[in-house]
């Protein structure tokens, strides 16, 4: 049975930051496979409107689409709902043993606060991306404790950067993979 990282976010849209932080995780923490989960609608971040979900799930598909390792689920999107972590991995854990949840040190902040944060423990190993935390008094919880703290490169590539290039007619070449740049310049994504 496969070791499997499970990489979540709203990819709006994938980029060479998220590529590059998930080859290093994979190689750390000797994965077999990434499993790249976009959301449908984020708990964290719903008043953010993010692009349609089809087009979010297709960019990420053309980006993988060669990389053995790497691969897309579109379990939340398919839901149409707002996505908690815990029921993805519920549905993972049904054809995968050893689940590592990969997230951004931002999210290690607000665990605590996430849908059923103790059970999402219980059945993965929670892989924190790049420990940047000020002040590390006032910004803990008792989760931080259970994390694996990786230090991935950091790359300074954001959707918003690329979102804001498009709309001022700025190129995006070397930020997003050749196909997911095509994809976007065909469909006139985040001109508005």
């Amino acid at each position: 049975m496969s070791r499997i990282g499970i990489f979540g976010g709203t990819f709006d849209p994938i980029h060479h930051g998220h590529l590059i932080t998930a080859l290093s995780v994979r190689e750390l923490r000797n994965l077999d496979k990434i499993i790249f989960v976009p959301s449908f609608i984020s708990p964290h971040k719903k008043e953010i409107s993010a692009s349609l979900p089809e087009h979010r799930l297709k960019m990420l598909r053309l980006a993988l689409d060669d990389i053995s390792y790497f691969s897309c689920s579109d379990y939340e999107i398919s839901k149409k709902k707002v996505s908690y972590t815990i029921d993805t991995i519920i549905e993972m854990k049904k054809h995968y043993k050893e689940i590592e949840l990969i997230v951004g040190a931002d999210n290690i902040l607000t665990f605590d606060q996430w849908k059923s944060p103790d059970k999402i423990i219980r059945l993965v190993t929670l892989v924190v991306l790049n420990r940047k935390i000020e002040d590390e008094n006032e910004s803990t919880n008792k989760f931080m404790k259970e994390a694996i703290f990786l230090e991935t490169p950091r790359i300074d590539i954001s959707g918003t950067i690329i979102r804001e290039r498009i709309k001022k007619g700025l190129p995006i070449d070397f930020l997003v993979p050749q196909k997911v740049m095509k994809y976007i310049y065909n469909l006139k994504l985040y001109k508005e």
